[in-house]
């Protein structure tokens, strides 16, 4: 092969069913093809450009490397359709399927719907998504290298025990979002829903509206900067190494063993002192900077949250 046009095998305006059709396609353009039926449409194509494909059952893109999908959609039953893939652009594409991306690295989205997104992205690495819009649990589970701008995500568990990610520009509704992760970075982005980011490690908030019922608790490595944390109680319970700056009252802070917590005002400040050591942490109001603040918990049977999988 040589390289030149005439090295590209053109599929054109068919449709094209049955067990592993095109298997081991190679330097190939698919334009205006009707997958209908048939599992591993694709599977172990190299070189690939779709346009307008309508991807209709499952498992169309497992084990390929260097594909570009445009303007092309996979419906409900295309499930569990790009696996060990490495490579893959997608542009101005609904996806309707569960369980797309699972192993995969270098994966670039843009300008991409996902209309059912239970258990997507699990796994991967090196991800990028550019005005991506998200509906469903569990997205990013476990999966490294990521970069976001303009998401808009409504669904719960979000990045659980995602590591390396820089979300900017975007919108997350989601319950239990940034659990167990490492160095997540958030800027210039909203945030809703409760018990954000439990056990994470260096989690970094930047100018952010954040609401979150019990949220950035048992966090190591907190940081904070020029954000609003509105109607969210019983912050930073168990958090360590906190380096909390806000610019809105805060409602409730329980039980943070370290770090520094400096905002306006702080409606409850809760410290059980049978639980927690205040000696390394300093909060910070206008009203009273810089001096220690030790309160009994005037409740200490509170029922506290806990992630769930409903």
């Amino acid at each position: 092969m040589n390289g030149g046009r005439e090295d590209i095998k053109r599929i054109e305006d068919q449709s094209i069913g049955g067990e592993r059709p095109l298997f081991h396609l190679q330097n190939a353009e698919v334009r205006r093809v009707i997958f209908p039926d048939g599992e591993s449409l694709l599977k172990e194509g190299r070189d690939l450009k779709l346009d307008q494909v309508l991807f209709k059952y499952k498992y169309p893109l497992w084990n390929d490397e260097n594909v570009t999908v445009t303007d092309s959609l996979f419906e409900e039953m295309g499930r569990s359709g790009i696996w060990y893939t490495n490579n893959i652009t997608i542009k101005d594409t609904t996806l309707q399927a569960p369980k797309l991306f699972r192993r995969s690295k270098g994966i670039k989205l843009t300008n991409v719907h996902f209309a059912h997104v239970e258990e997507t992205m699990w796994t991967c690495e090196d991800i990028e998504l550019t005005n991506v819009q998200v509906n469903g649990d569990y997205f990013g589970m476990n999966s490294k290298h990521i970069v976001a701008d303009h998401l808009d995500l409504v669904g719960n568990y979000a990045f659980d025990g995602a590591e390396d990610v820089l979300v900017t520009n975007s919108r997350l509704m989601s319950k239990d979002c940034f659990w167990n992760t490492k160095r997540v970075t958030v800027k210039d982005s909203i945030l809703s829903g409760e018990y954000l980011a439990w056990h994470s490690e260096n989690l970094t908030l930047i100018n952010c509206v954040i609401e979150s019922d019990q949220g950035l608790n048992y966090v190591d490595h907190l940081t904070v900067k020029n954000c609003r944390i509105n109607d969210s109680p019983l912050l930073f319970e168990y958090g360590t190494n906190l380096d909390v700056q806000v610019i809105g009252n805060l409602t409730s802070v329980k039980n943070p063993i370290s770090g520094t917590i400096q905002a306006p005002a702080i409606g409850t400040i809760i410290i059980d002192p049978t639980k927690v050591s205040t000696d390394n942490l300093v909060i910070k109001t206008d009203n009273n900077r810089d001096q220690r603040i030790l309160t009994v918990d005037p409740n200490p049977n509170e029922q506290e949250g806990e992630q769930e999988d409903d």
